[in-house]
């Protein structure tokens, strides 16, 4: 009997660590992003730093043994590279937008991607036209972020520019490649280590694109003789680690616990996420920018409500691989909601 009443004492302080360690990831990874990103102001470069801890740190705990991933190989990379591709798109618009926005208003966007996955899979995949819940929800999440928009005292075209075209890309993500990654058939940290790799592998393409490897050049040349400065180390190194750690915490507390309890711990990493962000500094929304926050995330829980509820329809339902995108939600919460998000398709928060 003692032993018994040990191992569900055990297991109980085993589950709470888990939760634990996935809310603290996911409502700190978005703020720690925005302060990678303010001081090191390279976006291509830094995705690519955690792209490379989060790949390395998957092969190095497999050849440990402390988990199981699906071996690499060039057949399955040609397959698996557009998901990839179109994941690094959705992480490097998500890295400019906080880039160029604040945290306040990535939730936002990032809350809105159900009402556009609604209408994309009713237009596109033929799906049943969402129920008379899922469907007030939806108009929820709008004005909310209609509200927010409208009071943003921070708006400027360049970041909003980029909020759109992060979700449109994230949009895409959920819709299109949860077909392709299911149809491959990988295991978790297989999709994070392809998913990563990958990414890795294209990123130098953009650092060309986009000139920022003339900006790196650059300021390596400036600053020849002292290009260690540790506040920079410690917030890109930060950022690197807590990308892995949402990766372990997120998939192991959605093991861990029922559904519905991963949903609402992901809700209140949400909530957790602005209340951190309104009190470590001021890049944040205004009061009621951050009521129309609020409301925006309300209606995301009660979307969640409408798709997963008894009486929901099975094509409403969210599909697996895009939950595991959205931690924060690496993906995928730069955080998010889980990205990511998940910043680097570790995302797993719902």
């Amino acid at each position: 009997m003692s032993s018994i009443r040990f191992d569900s004492t055990k297991q109980y302080y085993t589950t709470s660590g888990l939760v634990v360690g996935y809310a603290l990831c996911s409502s700190l990874l978005a703020v720690i992003n925005k302060f990678a990103i303010t001081k090191f102001n390279y976006p291509g470069l830094l995705t690519a730093l955690q792209y490379l801890t989060s790949a390395l740190g998957v092969w190095v705990l497999g050849k440990f043994g402390f988990l199981h991933h699906d071996p690499f190989t060039f057949d399955t990379a040609k397959k698996f590279l557009p998901a990839a591709f179109v994941f690094y798109l959705a992480i490097f618009t998500n890295t400019n937008l906080l880039r160029h926005a604040n945290v306040d208003t990535f939730i936002v966007f990032r809350s809105l991607t159900p009402l556009l996955v609604a209408v994309a899979d009713t237009a596109f995949r033929r799906q049943p036209c969402p129920s008379r819940l899922t469907f007030l929800s939806l108009v929820i999440i709008l004005g909310g972020a209609v509200g927010y928009v409208a009071t943003d005292s921070g708006f400027t075209l360049t970041a909003y520019s980029w909020a759109f075209a992060y979700l449109v890309t994230i949009t895409t993500e959920m819709v299109y490649i949860k077909h392709m990654v299911t149809n491959l058939g990988l295991n978790t940290w297989g999709f994070v280590l392809y998913n990563n790799l990958l990414s890795l592998i294209i990123s130098p393409f953009f650092w060309f694109l986009t000139g920022e490897y003339g900006e790196v050049f650059a300021a390596l040349v400036a600053s020849a003789g002292s290009w260690f400065v540790p506040d920079v180390f410690f917030a890109v190194a930060l950022s690197c680690v807590f990308g892995l750690l949402i990766s372990f915490f997120g998939f192991a507390a959605r093991k861990a616990i029922s559904a519905t309890a991963f949903t609402v711990t992901g809700v209140v990493n949400k909530f957790l996420t602005v209340v951190i962000n309104v009190l470590i500094w001021d890049k944040h929304a205004s009061p009621f920018g951050l009521i129309c926050l609020l409301v925006t995330i309300a209606g995301g829980v009660l979307y969640q409500q409408s798709v997963t509820g008894p009486g929901a329809a099975p094509a409403q339902r969210e599909p697996t691989v895009s939950k595991q995108n959205d931690t924060e939600n690496p993906s995928d919460d730069f955080g998010g909601e889980d990205q990511g998000k998940s910043l680097l398709g570790k995302h797993a928060s719902a």
